[in-house]
């Protein structure tokens, strides 16, 4: 870990988990056996409409306790990406950036440019594997989830074909 994880975690602890409310990140096959070979029970699984983390009854993630992630290390795709987010138009996917109101990673990700590259870097390649994982269908449920308060911030090409 260096310098800039040790401050996300500080800040993602001090925002009181905002991302983790009503997330509801979608899994792939590989991430749900990871999550059980790591002893995830199956019902933290929803499997409503695309398999997703449930929520508890508080609309926190299943995984988060204690004001942190408690699966970090195998997060969701979609959690590494954060604070960046996607839709898939046009085969294209689209990156957006969440605004500071959501997430107040994206002031300190904006102000350095290194950090920015690194977290990008790190989303388009998690996004990426994560549209072409999923299933067409679910993928589509996905892209059905308004995201507000975000702006976009590139389009990259899809590579290959979405599975079916």
């Amino acid at each position: 870990m260096d310098k800039w994880d040790d401050l996300a975690a500080l800040i993602c602890m001090e925002c009181g988990g905002k991302c983790c409310i009503e997330a509801k990140p979608p899994l792939t096959r590989k991430r749900i056996e990871t999550l059980c070979e790591f002893g995830c029970p199956h019902d933290t699984i929803d499997s409503r409409h695309y398999k997703k983390l449930r929520t508890n009854g508080d609309g926190y993630c299943v995984m988060y306790h204690e004001h942190r992630c408690s699966i970090h290390g195998i997060k969701p795709e979609t959690c590494i990406a954060g604070p960046f987010t996607f839709d898939v138009r046009n085969n294209a996917i689209e990156i957006y950036l969440k605004k500071e109101s959501i997430c107040p990673l994206v002031r300190y990700i904006k102000e350095r440019s290194d950090v920015y590259e690194r977290q990008y870097t790190l989303a388009c390649a998690n996004i990426s594997t994560l549209v072409q994982h999923l299933p067409a269908q679910e993928l589509q449920e996905i892209l059905r989830i308004d995201e507000p308060e975000t702006e976009k911030v590139a389009e990259i090409p899809l590579m290959g074909p979405i599975k079916a």
